[in-house]
């Protein structure tokens, strides 16, 4: 089949490389223009990169959707649009320029997790389960009949990004599959339940500030749904001297004894760790970085910082 590959983000980059090395042509990639990087200078994006070096031939239109991507893609004569992470919902004419449509390669288990987040939405929700859906593409958010669907575990300490980049490679085998099973005419569509929907919205840099008076095993989930960005973070509250942006990379909840105490508060400190309260249970920081700073483990920033029973984490302003 003759196949143009439309995505920006890393998760795209399996699928394209797969598609490459198989029995289908990929005519073109399509992603989203550079990013700024600097004074007279973008930045490439790997993607982008990754086609070139395929000699893959690369456009990036500012609106896929705009009448001259339109005329362009029409001019592929593509059999199938093959999308993965790319940033911008494709119209009706959009995806009207190849004979079969388009397909998408989405990282939930859909209808769970609509949207432009969703390893890091089921992580930050408790989910112990998530997969790949291919999806046949209409113009509204993920919403497309399933065509093949695959389930993995997710791992007790796995984070966003690490989670990701294992969907990414299922879900390019599962693309290929897809593809021959298109060809062959084996493909058994089914449509989605939309009344059992959920929304996974892209992330903001908000999303990452920790919410103290949640329990402990949620704000563990919270930190390693919110790597590799925006990251999941708080402020530092000790004596009367401004509050310190702190990083949270790993953390591990515990269930105590400590007295009662305010959400946030510490209620241990030694040489070695310390104890943060939660809503429910506590939280013991492993891994953590002072915004600017370095990252680093909770013995070597205790060693830096005088930690106190009684200090606070909670938002800038508490």
């Amino acid at each position: 089949m003759r196949l143009v590959m439309v995505g920006t983000g890393a998760f795209a980059e399996p699928a394209l490389t797969t598609l490459y090395h198989s029995r289908h042509q990929v005519l073109t990639l399509v992603t989203n223009p550079d990013r700024p990087a600097g004074k007279e200078r973008d930045m490439v994006r790997p993607i982008k990169k990754l086609a070139q070096s395929l000699g893959i031939p690369v456009f990036q239109p500012a609106s896929i959707n705009a009448p001259e991507a339109i005329a362009r893609l029409r001019q592929l004569d593509a059999d199938l649009l093959v999308v993965a992470a790319y940033g911008q919902i494709l119209s009706a004419e959009a995806l009207q320029t190849t004979r079969r449509g388009g397909i998408n390669i989405h990282a939930s288990l859909l209808p769970k997790y609509r949207g432009a987040a969703p390893v890091a939405w089921a992580i930050y929700h408790g989910e112990t389960r998530t997969g790949v859906t291919i999806i046949q593409m209409n113009p509204k958010m993920d919403a497309g009949d399933i065509l093949a669907q695959a389930a993995v575990d997710i791992l007790p300490e796995e984070t966003a990004g690490e989670l990701e980049a294992r969907l990414a490679q299922l879900g390019a085998r599962l693309a290929l599959e897809t593809i021959d099973a298109l060809e062959r005419g084996t493909v058994v569509a089914r449509p989605q339940e939309s009344a059992q929907a959920t929304r996974a919205p892209r992330l903001k840099k908000e999303h990452g500030l920790i919410d103290w008076s949640r329990p402990a095993a949620q704000i563990v989930n919270h930190i390693r749904a919110m790597q590799p960005w925006p990251t999941a973070y708080t402020f530092w509250h000790h004596g009367s001297r401004p509050a310190v942006r702190i990083i949270l990379y790993r953390a591990c909840a515990e269930p105590g004894p400590y007295p009662p105490s305010e959400p946030g508060t510490v209620v241990a400190v030694n040489a070695d760790s310390l104890v943060i309260a939660a809503g429910e249970g506590y939280i013991v920081p492993v891994t953590l970085q002072v915004a600017g700073g370095r990252c680093m483990s909770a013995p070597e920033f205790l060693r830096g910082h005088r930690v106190q029973i009684g200090d606070r984490f909670g938002p800038e302003h508490l």
